[in-house]
């Protein structure tokens, strides 16, 4: 255990850097980051395009090497879910069996998960749906069964990867909304990157801004709101405005 965590930290980050090696040059894409997690919470993560959001989630997953710093974890080794942009659900396999197949590839399949996977089908509107194939599916359907193929593994985190990007405006509103409540209610700890700075505002507890190319923290706002509830609602609240503007100027976009 690390004893300068605080109690309800699950994540720290500490100096972590990130460098690609081409044949003659290297990259330096992540230098020198620190970001700390606390059980609960959701975070998103913004910056300028390229700034190695993804990269991020990537390591800290386990499909990149860091090339320094330290990854820690105070209390236990935590398992990660990772829900991509796209759907990536098989169009020959029903809906139950795309929402079994994190099990399957971790041989998990067992009768307490596989009801656990159908309670949360029918909990979150898909009950009916759970012989079609996808193209049976609206887009926001999709995305309800990709978040419950991910929590089928019961990850300790959440890492969200431009989630909703796939889909038009009206459905990412409604979707986003979805997915917060679930999320909420299955009481998992949320880490999402997105460019879209009213997403981060309306879902997150706290908003991490990142620099441009080297990334690292250039600041964090905690996202408080008087009457602060579902996404859908915070977008019309009066202090969503002011977040809106200021991490606006802080990522400092060129175009």
């Amino acid at each position: 255990m690390n004893t300068s965590a605080n109690s309800n930290d699950i994540l720290i980050i500490k100096d972590l850097t990130k460098i690609y090696h081409t044949n003659d040059s290297e990259i330096l894409a992540i230098d020198d980051l620190n970001l700390t997690i606390k059980d609960g919470e959701f975070v998103a993560i913004v910056g300028p395009s390229g700034c190695g959001k993804t990269t991020l989630l990537s390591i800290l997953c386990g499909l990149e090497k860091k090339s320094g710093g330290d990854i820690i974890f105070p209390e236990k080794e935590l398992t990660m879910g990772y829900m991509l942009q796209n759907d990536t659900l098989f169009p020959w396999l029903n809906i139950l069996d795309n929402s079994l197949l994190g099990l399957k590839v971790k041989k998990m399949i067992n009768k307490k998960n596989t009801d656990k996977v159908l309670n949360l089908l029918e909990t979150y509107g898909l009950k009916d749906f759970i012989k079609k194939n996808p193209n049976n599916l609206s887009g926001g359907m999709r995305q309800r069964v990709a978040l419950i193929r991910t929590l089928a593994t019961n990850p300790d985190i959440l890492l969200l990867d431009e989630a909703f990007s796939a889909l038009d405006y009206q459905t990412r509103l409604i979707v986003s909304d979805d997915v917060w409540q679930i999320i909420k209610k299955e009481k998992k700890t949320t880490i999402m990157i997105t460019h879209d700075i009213a997403e981060a505002i309306s879902m997150a507890d706290r908003v991490v801004v990142l620099t441009g190319r080297p990334s690292k923290v250039k600041c964090i706002y905690n996202i408080e709101m008087q009457n602060k509830s579902s996404p859908i609602n915070n977008r019309n609240q009066p202090e969503f405005r002011k977040y809106y503007d200021m991490i606006w100027k802080d990522i400092d976009i060129h175009v």
